[in-house]
């Protein structure tokens, strides 16, 4: 499959689980990749073999996304380098589990640089670039369904998704004009990152969370990656500023339903036939 034969890609967190794995499915789909992280390590040598295994070109910088001149200087490396930018994955992220009763300002505000200012400036130096080129292109936010749904050990990160969903919008329009579609994969429950060290810890907990996803699965982060893959494909030519909502169904469950499956069955037991 080389549907996106041409296309350079620029991700961010791409080190995590979701973003190897993106870094991975983009490339088998015939994209050259430029990945950055925090740091260098072992992780780097396995992706860049992954990928040029799969006759992709392969990129890596340390690059902190929370400033604005290293996001500048590695998007302009990598234009040198690859070629034009033309996909723009926004993947880097925090998540501490801090309810309000021990979240800290520090705390706030280092979700809201990684989470939602990085976002913006890594998307926003893509989409520069390419109405400069005038050149379409394809960014995609990496947010959750926590945007729209309270957790409350972890409210820092929730705002900053929301703030990401908004984000996504307001790009979406500005840049529609210039033909680069921007929107959201909003992922739920997924076997990756913090969630995936949760379920290998707690067996209880996983079997807990798959009762209380409708489908009764759990997400991979190569389910999220084929995601984020379609958005940046030929097949997507009109949407933008959409949220890919991937969760299982689970924002569609209301807290209650969640916690009170007991009272739920007996609702619909004790329901009189019409």
């Amino acid at each position: 499959m080389t549907v996106l034969a041409g296309q350079v890609a620029i991700l961010s967190g791409g080190l995590g689980d979701i973003g190897q794995a993106c870094a991975v499915e983009l490339a088998r789909r015939g994209a050259d990749v430029a990945v950055g992280d925090l740091w260098f390590d072992d992780r780097v040598k396995r992706l860049r073999d992954e990928v040029e295994g799969l006759g992709r070109r392969f990129r890596f910088d340390e690059a902190d996304v929370t400033d604005e001149k290293q996001v500048a200087d590695w998007l302009d490396s990598v234009n040198e380098t690859l070629g034009t930018v033309t996909l723009g994955i926004c993947n880097a992220a925090i998540v501490e589990p801090l309810d309000f009763t021990r979240l800290t300002a520090d705390v706030w505000r280092r979700h809201l640089d990684v989470n939602l200012t990085g976002a913006f400036l890594l998307a926003n130096g893509v989409a520069r670039r390419l109405v400069e080129q005038k050149k379409p292109g394809r960014i995609v936010f990496l947010g959750s369904w926590a945007a729209e749904h309270v957790h409350k050990h972890i409210p820092a990160y929730c705002v900053s998704k929301a703030g990401v969903r908004m984000l996504c919008r307001s790009m979406a329009l500005e840049y529609s004009r210039n033909d680069i579609l921007v929107n959201e994969v909003a992922p739920g429950i997924v076997n990756a990152g913090l969630s995936r060290q949760l379920l290998e810890e707690d067996v209880e907990l996983q079997s807990e969370m798959i009762r209380n996803i409708p489908t009764g699965r759990i997400m991979t982060a190569s389910d999220v990656a084929r995601l984020v893959a379609w958005l940046c494909g030929p097949e997507n030519n009109h949407m933008t500023g959409a949220v890919l909502q991937g969760d299982g169904g689970i924002s569609l469950v209301s807290a209650a339903e969640r916690h009170t499956p007991e009272l739920n069955a007996g609702i619909v037991k004790n329901t009189p036939t019409l």
